[in-house]
């Protein structure tokens, strides 16, 4: 075991504590309890949280459908929000940015696709003592990599691995099964498993290895309730093909001074959604921090560890970065950037990887987005690694917090037309949920030839049309001075622009760039009026900013799923997202899985798809 020791750092102190490396930014904690009046303005930044679950039947059975449902534990996870503070951005909640709407078009010739992962498949995933163990959930929060010619697939629960041409490679896996814990709910005995969420995955092309990552809580096996225990757990294929065996690692993210970590406000403490990226040197978790038991939220924490040993089957020394406070509130969802193959991996100042995050903290608007550099990267393969993390702010266009989506009403949705009186949960049926486009995070970033691309939920208005969510998206070029061990950071809007649709709404992009030509492919899901959930995208590039929206596949349905409905506590408004996904393979084509609604098999309770798309840029 290593012993204690404090030295100086950038901005603030570096703690050795048995195999794990805390740096901590700045030494910070929050709690809604001791916010101040402005910091309780909105207290609902990432409020949506892990996906909610329901220990739900899929047979046909109306007596064993009543008989499960009424024994059935809630396994929505508490909501999670930020305390925010004010915020200098531009315009009110009641106002939005007006923009030109743009076309709807077919997909283009360039773009192939096919139906990904859906609720059913998730549902009922999961072999021998697995067998039938899964919860019914919303939403599915989409993960994708992409490379060798595999595609792999995962949402809360599951995972699959297809062929670049579709073709399922494995059976929907269990996420519990996949990492060996035990499984959600054995329903025989009423025993509960471990709770895992968030999943993400990418393709490194420097290792030739895939990496997936989840959330996972401990919880009591006679109650499913949460015991406090807490980890973020990392996948790594032993071999390039993802079919086969892989290394899996867990370190704790409980923060309570418990398992080498240090301790912070409020805790035993969780990760939420664990974003991921990569550069040259490191594997980079970036998490939201809350409480288990409480209300409090500690911003972002930021995970290193050497790629290199990940990928060779070892866990190395865990580096842990508090972003701490930026200008006016505590950061939140800082994104870590993930490099396509042929993009060049920054190597400035020891190596750097880049992160993007929103500034919105107060329910309004904002006209600035953080710009971060994690600066040594290369020291990550040491016993006791030297990285230090800096920030910039850059003006940008406008974003806020944007409304529910509404989707087009037409069409059969039993759950909630007949189902939810039929099986004794309400009094009647219940009209048609809008869709949660949650907030104005950031959401999937990519550095390639120099540029950071990422984008955002917002609140626009296009062409004239009633207020809805659109997409603000961004080219930064960041820029590294400094030193390795005393960097700065800077950067500028190359390009930016909105993506909006009149009568309709379009939320949670993932962009994938090409390396060789520079130009970006954008997807996310399409939904209104006159629109049932569909997957969309868009061409970007930073000379002529976005194309036209292009349908990659038609929803042929309402979502009808039980997040919306009053019988479930829902106030109907579904859970939808949380994100979408993308990834560029080798031979520079864009592969994007969103959410949709498509006309498949599904359970009593849900009817959520999702659609993985190949677009050349």
């Amino acid at each position: 075991m290593h012993g204690i020791r404090w030295v100086s750092a950038r901005r603030g102190k570096l703690l050795v504590l048995a195999a794990v490396v805390v740096t901590t930014a700045v030494a910070t904690g929050a709690s809604i309890a001791g916010a101040s009046n402005s910091g309780k303005a909105v207290y609902q930044k990432l409020k949506a949280g892990p996906s909610a679950r329901l220990s739900a039947a899929t047979g046909t059975s109306s007596t064993d459908l009543k008989t499960e449902i009424r024994s059935e534990v809630d396994r929505a996870e508490v909501n999670r929000s930020i305390p925010n503070a004010h915020s200098a951005g531009n315009g009110s909640p009641q106002g939005a940015p007006q923009v030109t709407g743009s076309a709807v078009l077919a997909a283009g010739s360039d773009a192939t696709g096919f139906d990904g992962l859906n609720h059913r498949d998730q549902r009922l995933a999961g072999t021998g003592a697995y067998t039938g163990t899964q919860f019914s959930l919303e939403p599915p929060d989409q993960a994708l990599c992409v490379g060798g010619g595999y595609v792999v697939e995962s949402v809360n629960t599951a995972l699959r691995v297809r062929s670049a041409t579709g073709v399922s490679l494995t059976a929907p896996t269990a996420i519990n099964q996949f990492f060996g814990l035990a499984p959600e709910i054995d329903r025989a005995l009423g025993v509960f498993g471990d709770f895992t969420s968030d999943p993400k995955c990418l393709y490194d092309p420097g290792t030739g290895k895939f990496f997936l990552t989840v959330l996972q809580l401990g919880v009591a096996p006679s109650t499913g309730a949460f015991t406090g225990a807490a980890n973020q757990l990392i996948a790594v294929s032993q071999t390039g093909n993802p079919t086969g065996a892989w290394n899996t690692f867990s370190f704790a993210t409980t923060d309570d001074g418990q398992n080498g970590t240090p301790t912070h406000t409020g805790c035993p403490c969780f990760g939420d959604q664990p974003l991921i990226g990569a550069d040259a040197n490191g594997f980079y978790i970036s998490t939201n921090e809350f409480s288990i038991f409480g209300d409090a939220f500690n911003g972002a924490q930021i995970y290193a560890l050497d790629k290199v040993a990940l990928a060779a089957g070892t866990l190395p020394t865990v580096v842990q970065l508090e972003g701490g406070p930026l200008e006016e509130g505590i950061s939140y969802t800082v994104q870590p950037a993930t490099t396509p193959d042929g993009s060049g991996n920054s190597t400035a100042n020891g190596g750097t990887e880049y992160f993007l995050s929103a500034l919105e903290f107060a329910g309004g608007f904002d006209n600035r987005i953080a710009v971060w550099a994690l600066s040594n990267t290369s020291t990550l393969g040491n016993v006791s690694p030297d990285v230090h993390l800096t920030h910039a702010i850059v003006g940008s266009e406008v974003y806020g917090a944007p409304p529910p989506a509404e989707q087009d009403q037409t069409g059969p949705a039993p759950f909630g037309q007949f189902g939810i009186k039929q099986f004794g949960f309400g009094n009647g049926s219940e009209p048609l949920a809008l869709l949660n486009s949650n907030d104005d995070r950031m959401n999937q970033v990519v550095y390639s030839n120099g540029r950071l691309w990422g984008g955002l939920n917002t609140r626009l208005q296009a062409s004239g049309g009633p207020i809805g969510t659109g997409i603000a998206w961004f080219a930064v070029a960041p820029s590294s001075g400094g030193s390795a061990t005393s960097p700065t950071v800077s950067g500028a809007i190359a390009k930016q622009g909105y993506v909006a649709v009149a009568q309709a709404n379009v939320m949670f992009p993932a962009i994938g760039v090409n390396s060789t030509t520079g130009k970006a492919v954008m997807g996310f899901t399409l939904t209104g009026q006159h629109y049932h959930p569909s997957a969309a995208y868009v061409h970007l590039d930073a000379t002529n900013g976005a194309g036209p929206v292009r349908v990659a596949a038609a929803g042929q349905l309402p979502a009808d799923g039980f997040t919306g409905y009053k019988a479930f506590g829902g106030d109907g408004v579904a859970r939808w997202g949380d994100y979408s996904a993308a990834a560029t393979d080798a031979s520079g084509n864009v592969w994007f899985a969103t959410e949709y609604i498509p006309n498949a098999p599904r359970t009593l309770f849900a009817n959520w798809g999702t659609f993985i798309s190949t677009v050349r840029p």
